[in-house]
């Protein structure tokens, strides 16, 4: 192939998928497995702060003084903002399972993107190039849209 006279380009490509009951039952699965990824992480976090202060409470005088108690108010403080963060993503993914179930079969949905690169030469549309779209279904190419 003579590419002399083409510029190399690259584009976005959106990726499309059919909905099946396979690709609810696998995303719906993926995202139960980030909901018990967070889960774990705020389990994880709580077991560090509380052990953190304990530390702390076991080597200072009794009563705490008050810088021992704002650095415990810290550690809880800090724990609870990451805790909040993850609790958001976790109610996110949850919306997002609340979404995939209302999905009807047959259906075409966004579901990620790619990078691709094309040759670009005299007379080609740039505008028709650069839209080009994937259908999969079950992770299987049905369909290239748009002009390669």
């Amino acid at each position: 192939m003579d590419v002399s006279n083409k510029l190399l380009l690259k584009r976005t490509v959106q990726m499309r998928t059919i909905v099946t009951p396979e690709w609810k039952e696998q995303t719906q699965q993926q995202f139960q497995m980030q909901i018990n990824q967070i889960d774990g992480q705020v389990q994880q976090m709580e077991l560090q702060a509380r052990q953190a202060i304990a530390e702390i409470q076991k080597q200072s005088l009794q009563p705490p003084s008050p810088e021992v108690t704002q650095q415990i108010e810290n550690i809880q403080i800090q724990v609870n903002n990451n805790k909040s963060q993850l609790l958001e993503q976790k109610n996110q993914l949850l919306q997002q399972i609340n979404r995939v179930q209302l999905l009807e079969l047959e259906q075409e949905v966004d579901v990620g993107q790619l990078e691709s690169f094309f040759y670009l030469e005299k007379g080609d549309n740039v505008f028709e190039k650069m839209q080009v779209e994937v259908l999969l279904r079950n992770g299987i190419v049905q369909d290239i849209r748009g002009k390669l």
